[in-house]
């Protein structure tokens, strides 16, 4: 199995190395070519315990590799989790133009059925927006499935919530 994780911040840098480290074949994808030279140089821009470790074990065993081409990334994965950010905006509201920008690029991407799957912070209602969206963008005539995989990470434990969480949402 492939996956792409779009967004190489705290959510989607752990979720990437975590799933590489459970032998999942991994591409994270950034529009950030500073970040993404520095990820392939094995500099992580985060702290987080053990997750230089994991990331440099994966990178070398070939199952995790970092990217700006999200449509290759997209291309060649059956699930993409959407984790960009979502910054609070003046009124407390999300900012969702990252995301918006993320979904466009994945549907224009998409050259078969995926799953796509929101683990960035949203409103309620985003699983029909983004079905819709990405229905409205695509280049292609293709099926895909949405479902949403909420965080809950902790900065400092994030690896071990993720390899042993105390709950799993997925909807």
């Amino acid at each position: 199995m492939h996956i792409a994780v779009i967004g190489t911040g705290y959510v989607g840098l752990v979720t990437g190395a975590c799933f590489a480290e459970f032998g999942v074949d991994v591409t994270c994808v950034d529009v950030d070519t500073t970040k993404i030279e520095k990820l392939n140089r094995g500099v992580i821009p985060i702290y987080e315990p053990g997750l230089d470790q994991i990331v440099d074990k994966n990178v070398k065993d070939g199952r995790l590799h970092f990217t700006t081409d999200i449509r290759s990334a997209v291309e060649g994965a059956q699930v993409v989790f959407l984790a960009v950010g979502t910054p609070p905006q003046d009124d407390g509201s999300p900012d969702m133009s990252y995301y918006r920008q993320a979904a466009k690029d994945v549907a224009e991407a998409m050259n078969g059925y995926k799953v796509l799957v929101t683990k960035s912070t949203v409103p309620i209602g985003t699983g029909k927006w983004l079905r819709e969206f990405v229905s409205e963008n695509l280049k292609i005539d293709t099926n895909f499935g949405v479902a949403s995989n909420p965080e809950f990470l902790r900065e400092g434990a994030a690896i071990d919530d993720f390899m042993r969480p105390d709950r799993v949402v997925i909807g």
